[in-house]
């Protein structure tokens, strides 16, 4: 008789897993506050103001300017940074296509180096041996919440005076050596899309303690103004990136319930962290003991073929019939049709003259963090220990059945 759920078993979840995204009272009454009040876009409301003193006060920086959505953050901090057409900006190869996209928007070129295999974030040693005399910036992501060596990369970045942004987006109440994940760099970029862990369907911040730069920032991302100068006086070329008062009385609402979350979310991934160790062929992203708060946009688990007895697609989809709920792990960049097709960035691009070869490119830690993780989304850490404890069950399921299953891959 079959015991996998894949194969017509029974499942080992079958309740639905905590909700996402979560509102209540207080997300109505603020909506509710903007729709009365009649001043819908930032420049005459209060709830964008509000927001981006709380998130700054959040974040330990002296400044936030909440924009359009975290794709735009990169691109208005490149931009306020100084970075422009022909520079080099160092990137991670595993991540989201749009932290390369942005630096590709602002006419520089995204240089994508290889991560460590232990946290999947950009390797500070490959970062090193990628700087060249075009080099302007890295954008340091931390992925699935895990802070980049933050320590290695300033000091890198101070040395070679080159810009440092850091890619929030994951990272929301992510803390290392117990400070703000954001407060780091010359600036940190969050996003408030849909699956994030605060979210207003869309949305995004820059964040910085450098308030020159955020004076830029803000000029790039509202039309090239200037606080206290006529509105119609334009001194950059700047777009219009603000966020809508809207918005902001929904992430008013999710900042204040965020800290809870957080502290729920922390305890249940280090407890799956010693649990699912114990599992052969189960290595969960590494936690460094300087982190001192993940924010956990997902839980990523690699997967050892050998070691677990099934490849990683198989376990995937062994996974979501025991009613797991995962996502999908991010393609490297070099490998990403927009990037390698000739035609792929124009007409932004049309010469890719002084471009890197992408598809020549050889990152191994990449693409096997890409060919081997399972992505869980965040909503299986809001639960309680025993909900949790439904991933460590259904994995050593699988892998003690796997031979239900080993005829579909030989």
């Amino acid at each position: 008789m079959a015991v996998l759920a894949m194969n017509g078993g029974t499942p080992v979840r079958t309740a639905p897993w905590p909700g996402w995204p979560v509102a209540d009272a207080r997300e109505r009454g603020n909506l509710q506050s903007v729709l009365d009040s009649g001043h819908w876009w930032s420049t005459e409301g209060t709830q964008v103001a509000a927001f981006e003193a709380e998130f700054a006060a959040f974040c330990t920086t002296g400044s936030c300017m909440a924009v359009t959505n975290g794709s735009h953050a990169i691109e208005v901090a490149l931009l306020a940074g100084g970075i422009g057409a022909g520079d080099e900006v160092i990137v991670p190869d595993y991540t989201f296509f749009a932290t390369a996209a942005a630096v590709a928007a602002v006419n520089a070129i995204p240089v994508p180096v290889d991560i460590d295999p232990a946290t999947f974030c950009i390797d500070p040693d490959a970062v090193a041996a990628a700087i060249g005399t075009r080099t302007r910036a890295v954008v340091a992501v931390h992925l699935a919440g895990h802070p980049a060596d933050l320590d290695r990369l300033g000091e890198l970045c101070a040395r070679h005076d080159l810009v440092l942004i850091e890619d929030c987006a994951h990272a929301h109440g992510s803390r290392w050596r117990d400070r703000p994940v954001g407060s780091f760099g010359a600036a940190g970029t969050f996003s408030f899309q849909q699956s994030k862990l605060m979210t207003a369907g869309e949305g995004g911040a820059i964040v910085s303690s450098d308030q020159a730069l955020a004076g830029r920032i803000r000029s790039f991302a509202d039309c090239g103004r200037r606080p206290g100068e006529w509105f119609y006086s334009h001194f950059v070329l700047g777009g219009n990136c603000r966020l809508s008062e809207w918005q902001a009385a929904v992430l008013r609402a999710q900042l204040a319930r965020f800290p809870q979350q957080n502290a729920r979310r922390n305890a249940n991934a280090r407890y799956l962290n010693e649990a699912l160790a114990a599992i052969p062929g189960v290595r969960p992203q590494h936690r460094d003991p300087r982190t001192t708060s993940q924010g956990h946009y997902c839980y990523v688990v690699a997967i050892d073929a050998e070691a677990f007895g099934l490849p990683r697609d198989v376990v995937h989809d062994a996974l979501v019939a025991e009613g797991m709920p995962l996502t999908v792990s991010y393609p490297p960049i070099h490998r990403i049709a927009a990037f390698t097709d000739p035609d792929g960035l124009a007409p932004r691009h049309r010469d890719r003259t002084g471009w890197p070869d992408y598809r020549a490119m050889s990152l191994p830690h990449s693409r096997a963090a890409a060919a081997d993780t399972l992505w869980f989304r965040h909503t299986l850490l809001l639960g309680e220990r025993a909900d949790a404890n439904q991933l460590v069950e259904a994995l050593d399921k699988i892998r003690r059945h796997a031979d239900e299953v080993r005829d579909r891959v030989r």
